[in-house]
């Protein structure tokens, strides 16, 4: 039986775009559940084994005006052992002016920290290394992961500087770059990027760090 990713939507502010491309990246070897600003009743999370959270547009009042009914759902489920997955904004809100559930590590703005490459925070095909890998992978406005690297496992670091891009700690996988970006994305909506689309194989590596944190 597949293990079920409870899902949340709230577009613009959790975008459905990211979120349905981590559903097209997952979904072979994942069940969804889809939540939403709508309190979940009790034992909604019950048969659940990742909470995910995407990529989208908000900041530290629109999470506590979208995910006040959810908010203590959620974090007692990781509480109780649950996994959490997020991307970009999703990496963001398991930081410490949200969720704050990771331990001795913060998400920051990557286009404010030393050594970036960048200091704009539009889309762009940001360099990276996913395991040793160089590559470059889709970003807007995503986070690093700063802090004491001993208490995490380091997936992914940006180029530039050589922050940590995707890390898992315990059972908390955050990821700042968007792996889960659909052709269209570099299409339609940022056709200047079209010669970059990665033709599905960050959506595997989303895949191996979903499977990854299903272990822990």
């Amino acid at each position: 039986m597949k293990p079920t990713i409870a899902l949340f939507l709230y577009d613009p502010k959790c975008s459905i775009q990211c979120g349905n491309g981590m559903i097209k990246a997952l979904q072979d070897h994942f069940n969804f559940k889809i939540f939403s600003k709508t309190e979940v009743e009790s034992v909604f999370f019950d048969d659940v084994d990742i909470v995910a959270f995407p990529g989208g547009i908000g900041d530290s009042e629109s999470w506590h005006q979208i995910l006040k009914p959810n908010k203590n759902p959620v974090q007692d489920f990781v509480a109780r052992g649950g996994r959490y997955l997020g991307i970009c904004m999703g990496a963001y809100w398991a930081g410490s002016s949200y969720f704050d559930i990771l331990q001795d590590v913060d998400a920051v703005q990557y286009l404010d920290r030393p050594g970036t490459d960048t200091r704009r925070p539009h889309a762009k095909n940001v360099a990276i290394t996913w395991q040793d890998q160089p590559m470059n992978m889709f970003w807007y406005d995503g986070c690093s992961l700063v802090g004491d690297e001993s208490k995490f496992e380091t997936i992914a670091r940006y180029a530039g500087n050589n922050d940590p891009m995707a890390i898992i700690q315990d059972r908390i996988g955050v990821i700042g770059c968007h792996p889960e970006s659909e052709r269209y994305w570099y299409e339609e909506y940022y056709s200047w990027m079209r010669p970059h689309y990665h033709n599905g194989y960050h959506h595997q590596l989303l895949l191996d760090f979903a499977l990854e944190l299903m272990k822990r």
